[in-house]
């Protein structure tokens, strides 16, 4: 049976993962909300747990939140999309192994008007710096999730240190945001799963893409099980197998394709066997 849980503050989602513990039927998966937002995890964790047998308790939280949950050995596996923490992450052994399993892009979103006149950029850092410029309302998740790290760093490739009214933080993950920024008529970074999803539900346009600081990389990481008796290893390392799997990536690659035209997800896990190799944009 499925259990779903998308929290918007770090300390509930703790107290969460502390109540659920772990046990040998169960699997605590911690995930970024984009997964979780754009239909993804909807398909492939029941699948997981026809397979296995495993009940899979589903904690979507930006990427930061979800690394320090491991931290604390309080999930069992997590599926982020935020390189630099990851490998901070491994490198403080708090992760047994790491995995490359697929990458999408993120794209900048707003306004059919387009105050700050950034449609059709090839640029991400000119885009963020002609919203400043123009004074046009961003709503940032302001979660340290991927997605706002990747905003931070546009923004300093940019140049700009983004503060004022016109710069709204959310603290929520990518479906609540962009619903934010819709009601607002603002901009704001998204994965491009995540829009292609809410889109039926939004004025919002993609304005920019295509630049290649845009790249958005996904990995599953087994949690370390010496950070906890409560780690279910095994059930951790069938997770890891199963959406590395061929038939599991293909199941990715196909995902979306019927309903927007186009895969949300591209599958990467086969480069791992592939010396040298790596997912491009």
């Amino acid at each position: 049976m499925l259990a779903r849980a998308l929290l918007s503050g770090p300390a509930l989602v703790l107290m969460l993962a502390v109540a659920c513990g772990g046990a040998g039927d169960e699997l605590i998966l911690a995930t970024t909300t984009s997964t979780e937002d754009s239909g993804l995890l909807d398909v492939l964790v029941p699948l997981f747990e026809e397979r296995t047998g495993y009940a899979v308790k589903t904690i979507a939280v930006g990427s930061g939140a979800a690394l320090r949950l491991g931290e604390e050995g309080e999930t069992d596996v997590i599926l982020a999309h935020s390189p630099d923490a990851e490998e901070e992450f491994m490198a403080a052994g708090h992760g047994a192994n790491r995995r490359l399993v697929m990458h999408n892009d993120f794209v900048i979103v707003g306004p059919a008007g387009d105050p700050a006149g950034i449609r059709g950029l090839d640029d991400a850092a000119e885009a963020f710096r002609r919203i400043a410029a123009a004074g046009a309302a961003f709503l940032s998740r302001g979660d340290e999730s991927g997605t706002h790290t990747k905003e931070l760093k546009i923004w300093g490739s940019a140049g700009v240190e983004p503060s004022g009214r016109w710069y709204q933080e959310t603290g929520a993950g990518m479906g609540p945001t962009l619903l934010v920024a819709d009601e607002k008529g603002g901009y704001t970074l998204s994965d491009r799963g995540t829009y292609l999803a809410q889109r039926d539900n939004l004025a919002l346009e993609i304005l920019m893409e295509g630049d290649p600081a845009l790249f958005n990389v996904y990995h599953v990481m087994q949690v370390n099980p010496a950070k906890s008796r409560r780690i279910n290893a095994d059930a951790a390392a069938a997770f890891v197998q199963f959406i590395t799997s061929d038939d599991v990536q293909k199941v990715i690659r196909d995902f979306g394709a019927d309903k927007y035209g186009r895969p949300l997800f591209v599958p990467d896990a086969y480069l791992e066997s592939t010396p040298g190799a790596r997912p491009a944009p």
